[in-house]
């Protein structure tokens, strides 16, 4: 059974009323929807913005919602193609060497095996679980991602970390353990991973795109 993504929780309801005029206001105003910039100076995708951030929100805050709105559109009008990666697909892709980039047209959701990956949302904050990635490719170059951690469907509201750049050459970390070795207590006997910084979450996202097709499976639009 297919889990539910903060896509279904927070836009499916709305995203089919809501985005066609967004999208066909970006046509005419000839914007790049992968332009973040262009994008929320859209009267549409600003007036939408300000139903979702609270009115005592912080400009952290309207920054997350920004990013968040961004992502879920971009993976809207592109079918909301989504891949499930399969915990031996995921653990080899996070313990193994790092594979070319997977090459990818558009955006997309890349889920992982629950309670795998952690990662602090903040520094010193509790480490959250990730649920996975949204991510797709900068209109310079480079890979565009942001990260749902700590999102169930029963909880009100997760959180994001977003991470955007080439993808890291040669990324290694300062204490010398291996990219996402786990941080957490008693997190190699129990078989788990870490984000450590945006960089690592860069390296994932582009090693998540060349999972292989036949073991990391793709859904179809929902």
């Amino acid at each position: 059974m297919s889990r539910v993504t903060p896509f279904d929780l927070v836009f499916a309801s709305v995203a089919d009323e809501r985005f066609p005029a967004i999208q066909d206001s970006l046509a005419k105003s000839g914007a790049n929807p992968l332009d973040r910039d262009r994008f929320v100076l859209d009267q549409l995708v600003t007036g939408f913005l300000r139903e979702q951030v609270p009115d005592e929100g912080a400009e952290e805050a309207v920054a997350e919602h920004l990013a968040l709105l961004h992502h879920a559109y971009l993976f809207w009008a592109a079918g909301q193609p989504t891949t499930v990666l399969t915990r031996p697909v995921a653990g080899a892709l996070l313990s193994g060497p790092a594979a070319p980039s997977g090459e990818v047209s558009s955006a997309r959701y890349i889920q992982f095996p629950e309670r795998l990956v952690w990662g602090e949302t903040d520094p010193g904050a509790p480490h959250e679980p990730l649920d996975g990635v949204f991510t797709h490719t900068l209109a310079g170059g480079g890979l565009a991602v942001l990260a749902i951690f700590g999102f169930h469907p029963t909880r009100m509201g997760f959180s994001v970390v977003a991470a955007e750049g080439p993808r890291p050459a040669g990324l290694a970390r300062q204490d010398g353990s291996g990219l996402f070795a786990p941080v957490l207590p008693g997190g190699a006997a129990a078989g788990l991973f870490s984000i450590t910084g945006p960089e690592e979450l860069i390296e994932l996202a582009a090693r998540a795109q060349a999972a292989d097709p036949t073991t990391g499976k793709e859904q179809a639009a929902r």
